[in-house]
């Protein structure tokens, strides 16, 4: 798959993906983590990460459907937007 359809499809930059896949080349998985940024420290531990994490992919709230993955999340906001450039929206 090229790097603008996988872009395209979770709703982000060509260069973002240019970087993930140039990063997994050369260090394999340890190249797809998240290096440490500028600003502000996080205000939460990786504990409280794993915990959301776990729960949103466990977990189903009270009432819902289905669950929606973020991916899933990401592609019909594109699917949106491309529906409603063209129409004038």
């Amino acid at each position: 798959m090229s790097n603008t359809a996988v872009a395209a499809r979770l709703v982000t930059d060509r260069g973002t993906v240019r970087r993930w896949r140039t990063s997994f080349l050369q260090d394999r998985l340890d190249g797809l983590s998240d290096e440490p940024r500028p600003g502000v420290p996080r205000t939460i531990s990786d504990a409280q990460v794993e915990q959301v994490v776990v729960r949103t992919l466990e977990e189903v709230p009270e009432g819902a459907m289905e669950r929606v993955t973020r991916i899933e999340l990401a592609l019909s906001a594109w699917e949106a937007t491309a529906l409603a450039e063209p129409n004038g929206f």
